[in-house]
């Protein structure tokens, strides 16, 4: 395989930093475009200089600049950037790695509709782990069908702006998909006050927010007698950046086509 041109969206942030160092570390892999936001302090600098090791790419947040001669753009910004971003990747033959949070269904109406002109990889979580604990929750689900209640746990850092996150939303289709049923129809987001019994076909949700946690998740399925649970935790953000280089590489034969990380890992 050829080595392949990798450029990072949110190039100045913890996640973005990440990808390079990784990208900088990998022998078929160079960082060859980086873009932030116009506002970003960082423009106009090296976007490796914080590892004292320049990679001679500079960080732009002109898509034309930024994006000249790469062939993946890795994108875990926000759902208005990313949109534009995948709109000017189809337009110019750039393949896409997202793991952007967040999305509403316009926003993965406009990644589906871009990934009919270039090959797109769009999953909530890079990490191997999380998508093998989405493979186990599947097989769980089919087994717990019957007399077993559903809540989904997840804790991240103070600075996460949407909830749930995408894992546990994305655990929450896996498991209702597995049961026949829409999420959408089932999902229990808040309780307060007087709720009633619960509803035994319900999936609930809880979100912590606090310090720097980067993401545990844990599937709860209570019964009568017993509860199992299925875990997730994340100690460093180390393990997206090395799932999103596995699907950059999964995508270099690609043209066109939208992919999850399930897909990636063979896991379908």
């Amino acid at each position: 395989m050829s080595t392949l041109k990798i450029a990072v969206a949110g190039a100045s942030g913890r996640m973005g930093r990440m990808l390079i160092e990784a990208i900088q570390q990998a022998d078929d892999l160079v960082l060859a475009g980086a873009l932030d936001i116009p506002d970003s302090a960082n423009l106009g600098s090296d976007a490796a200089a914080y590892l004292g090791q320049p990679a001679n790419v500079v960080i732009e947040s002109d898509l034309a600049k930024g994006l000249h001669g790469i062939d993946v753009l890795i994108d875990f910004t926000r759902p208005e950037g990313t949109v534009k971003h995948a709109q000017y990747c189809a337009a110019h033959g750039i393949k896409m790695v997202i793991g952007t949070t967040g999305l509403e269904q316009t926003h993965k109406d406009a990644i589906h509709a871009a990934a009919q002109d270039t090959a797109i990889m769009l999953s909530p979580n890079m990490s191997v782990g999380v998508n093998v604990t989405l493979k186990l929750l599947e097989m769980a689900a089919k087994n717990f069908a019957e007399g077993y209640d559903i809540e989904i746990i997840e804790a991240h850092h103070r600075h996460k702006i949407d909830a749930p996150s995408g894992t546990a939303l994305k655990m929450g289709e896996v498991i209702a998909d597995a049961l026949g049923r829409k999420l959408d129809d089932v999902a229990v987001y808040a309780r307060e006050g007087i709720t009633g019994p619960r509803d035994p076909s319900s999936i609930g949700f809880a979100a912590v927010r606090g310090g720097d946690i980067i993401g545990d998740h844990t599937v709860m399925f209570a019964g009568t007698g017993e509860r199992i649970e299925i875990s997730h935790k994340s100690s460093s953000r180390v393990s997206y950046a090395h799932g999103s280089l596995r699907a950059a590489r999964f995508l270099a034969d690609k043209k066109t086509g939208l992919y999850d990380m399930q897909d990636v890992l063979g896991l379908k």
